[in-house]
């Protein structure tokens, strides 16, 4: 059984009773590993990173200032221009619609990812299910959107190719492509941040000084790196999903 964290004995001593409660009156597949510590790590992760992020907009907020903008709210318009300069450049007209949820997924993946660098804690997006999750969600909504913009009929179309004859087999291809995406979403992202956390870990207990710290900057560009590249993903999807179809 996995060693809990402390924020995560912390989360089980507070709540785990009625989160337990919660789940057990779910079906038997959702019913915990261990029903006196029904929060596990990475769930206590993501709460964490969660809270955080509330926080820290709670902050930005109630800081805003036109004539006086400080660290935070620089910050956090860099990223809005960040965000809004890719979805405009890939996506084009119409774009500011995806900029709350693009936002969000850069800024949870990105936390998420550099969470594992401080002592104590864990990177939830290292443990698979957080990845596949994140995936799902990009999957359901790009398919959304591309249903709203061209409707059921227009969007079908994106399936089958510009020759007709090879219809049929377009279909197939574009299926199992959708679907390989869920797949290259999760594995991406969670076999980088999982190797990077076993990499640390392992030269931090053979060599505590300097090696370590030169592996921790690299885990850090790999962080920034594949939370971008997660984002970038999704809003080529989204391009592809709500482009017109000729």
């Amino acid at each position: 059984m996995q060693e809990q964290l402390w924020f995560t004995a912390l989360l089980n001593a507070a709540i785990g009773k009625p989160v337990n409660a919660a789940m057990q009156a779910l079906p038997a597949a959702f019913h915990p590993a261990n029903p006196q510590a029904p929060i596990t790590n990475y769930v206590a992760m993501q709460v964490l990173v969660v809270a955080a992020l509330i926080v820290i907009f709670l902050l930005i907020r109630s800081r805003l200032s036109v004539e006086k903008p400080g660290p935070l709210q620089h910050i956090a318009e860099m990223l809005d221009q960040f965000v809004n300069g890719q979805c405009g450049d890939i996506i084009g007209d119409h774009y500011e619609r995806f900029i709350p949820l693009l936002t969000a997924i850069f800024v949870f993946v990105l936390f998420s990812n550099l969470l594992g660098i401080i002592p104590g804690f864990e990177s939830p997006t290292a443990d698979v299910r957080v990845p596949l999750g994140l995936a799902v969600v990009s999957f359901v909504y790009y398919n959304l959107h591309g249903l709203r913009k061209n409707g059921p009929i227009g969007y079908f179309k994106h399936f089958l190719g510009p020759i007709w004859w090879m219809a049929p087999l377009m279909l197939i291809i574009e299926i199992f492509s959708h679907f390989a995406r869920i797949l290259s979403l999760t594995v991406r992202l969670w076999a980088n941040i999982f190797a990077g956390d076993l990499v640390t870990l392992a030269f931090f207990s053979m060599v505590p000084l300097l090696l370590p710290v030169l592996f921790n900057l690299l885990h850090i560009f790999v962080a920034i790196l594949q939370a971008y590249v997660f984002m970038l993903l999704t809003i080529i999807y989204l391009s592809g999903a709500v482009a017109e179809s000729h």
